[in-house]
């Protein structure tokens, strides 16, 4: 099996790029945000976090076979379990937090990660520029500023879980954050 990937402090990847940071930032920004409202915040998730759901117990995939396209799934759900975490924290501020799926967009990304995938979906992949549409639409449309805690794709309200065992519990999310205030703690 391949070996996690690891930053310089030691945590994995995705962990790191899609959760810790992320949580990071909008956390130290909140207080500006607040100030400034309306304001809103938008999360860029992935369609794959339908696959999976947060393991709180082992959120830096250090248990198993490492598999980098599910620790990135599992780092894109816990920015979806952030989103609604945030929406509740700053209901009443004049700040939105709302998160969207872009829709399997050919970027390096998707070349480069799913490199199979790529080759069979190449026809349809959307443009960066469709995948943006719905980002620009969150940031910029008055609709989008009275919503807040939700999924959007295609300018459309959507669930956030397809499998019952992707759910996570209100414990879950307590660990996340907790958990997420520790390591963002022992790395600034």
């Amino acid at each position: 099996p391949p070996e996690r990937l690891l930053t310089d402090e030691g945590l994995e990847l995705s962990h790191a790029t899609n959760l810790v940071a992320p949580f990071a930032l909008t956390n130290r920004l909140i207080p500006r945000l607040v100030e400034s409202a309306p304001a809103r915040i938008i999360n860029v998730i992935s369609g794959g976090m339908y696959t999976q759901g947060i393991r709180v117990d082992d959120l830096q995939f250090e248990k198993g076979n490492y598999r980098g396209s599910v620790a990135y799934a599992r780092a894109k759900r816990g920015l979806m379990i952030l989103t609604k975490l945030w929406a509740e924290q700053l209901s009443g501020t004049g700040v939105t937090v709302n998160a969207t799926h872009p829709g399997w967009v050919n970027t390096p990304g998707v070349q480069d990660s799913l490199p199979a995938f790529y080759r069979i979906m190449r026809p349809v992949l959307r443009t960066p520029e469709q995948g943006a549409d719905t980002i620009m639409w969150l940031a910029a449309s008055p609709e989008a500023n009275n919503e807040s805690g939700k999924l959007w794709h295609d300018r459309q309200e959507r669930t956030e879980y397809r499998l019952r065992n992707t759910r996570e519990t209100e414990a879950d999310r307590v660990e996340l954050w907790n958990s997420l205030q520790v390591t963002v703690g022992s790395v600034a």
